[in-house]
């Protein structure tokens, strides 16, 4: 029977794949697997896309999801123990807690990579190159020497544009040519994903201070990164409300639910989120987001009128 060693001793497969899946926060596979959705959408504008198509879909979504997500923040939380233990969010995590050392997480990652890119090659040499390359670009936002989320604005940069763009192009590549995408989706993605990530920063402030990481929370101070937030989010919403009022992408027929549904969310924003250090706020937005998400994927492929 295959263990792997920890800091108290060994464990068996049956923890070991626990401990595996609370690393890859199955909540997070959420985030990158709807903006795939949204691609597949977009490709296909139908709300459940061909039977003969769902295979691959499946596979695809195997690998942005779980595997992606394991590989990722395996590394991370290697290269963060240290401050981990520091803070009381992170205290019953599998490193944290002592269950799993730094090494054996790296290990994690390196096997969940494998997998991943595998994986990704029976769907097709472009999403095998695209798998690398944001596997590649987790490593860096983790790892010395790059240790991007330590970078202000580059934190931000790299998680905004692997959730609000590179999602979605996942989903679209694996129906239709590359080449074909409506970019103005990835702009609009990518401010949502920056004013959706941006406040999560808060949530760790005092424990990255301490630790030394200076993420974009640390620099600006609490306040300042909630505006910023605030800021992106008001962005994406006139983007969308401007590629409505020019039927680009967004059909003109959801104008009068955009006029609505975009103050709405605007003033959610403000209201749930402010410059508080807990998740709890930028999750309810988050929820609150399907709302417009939805009507924009009915009314995109017709289900609406």
């Amino acid at each position: 029977m295959t263990t792997v060693r920890t800091r108290s001793g060994t464990v068996r497969p049956v923890r070991l794949a626990g401990d595996v899946l609370a690393i890859g926060r199955p909540w997070f596979w959420f985030v990158s697997l709807l903006p795939y959705y949204l691609g597949v959408v977009l490709a296909t504008r139908q709300v459940v896309p061909p039977a003969a198509d769902w295979p691959v879909l499946a596979l695809g979504a195997v690998v942005i999801g779980p595997l992606m997500w394991i590989s990722v923040l395996a590394v991370n939380d290697a290269y963060d123990l240290r401050g981990d233990r520091l803070n009381p969010r992170k205290a019953g995590s599998p490193l944290a807690g002592g269950r799993l050392t730094a090494s054996a997480a790296l290990w994690v990652s390196l096997g969940a990579a494998v997998l991943a890119v595998a994986a990704a090659l029976f769907v097709g040499p472009l999403f095998a190159l695209g798998t690398g390359i944001v596997l590649l670009v987790g490593w860096a936002y983790s790892a010395p020497p790059l240790r991007l989320k330590a970078r202000p604005g580059f934190d931000v940069a790299v998680n905004a544009l692997a959730i609000g763009a590179a999602g979605q192009l996942a989903g679209w590549s694996l129906l239709r040519p590359l080449a074909e995408f409506p970019w103005p989706m990835a702009v609009l993605g990518t401010l949502v994903g920056a004013a959706l990530y941006v406040p999560t920063t808060l949530a760790d402030l005092e424990a990255d201070r301490v630790s030394g990481y200076t993420t974009l929370a640390v620099r600006l101070g609490a306040r300042r990164a909630y505006l910023l937030g605030l800021g992106l989010w008001l962005a994406a919403g006139t983007l969308s409300l401007v590629m409505s009022a020019a039927d680009i992408v967004i059909p003109r027929s959801m104008l009068p639910m955009e006029i609505v549904l975009v103050p709405s969310m605007v003033i959610a924003y403000r209201r749930l989120v402010r410059a508080e250090r807990t998740f709890r706020g930028i999750v309810a937005v988050a929820v609150l987001f399907l709302v417009p998400s939805l009507t924009f994927v009915l009314t995109y492929t017709g289900s609406l009128p």
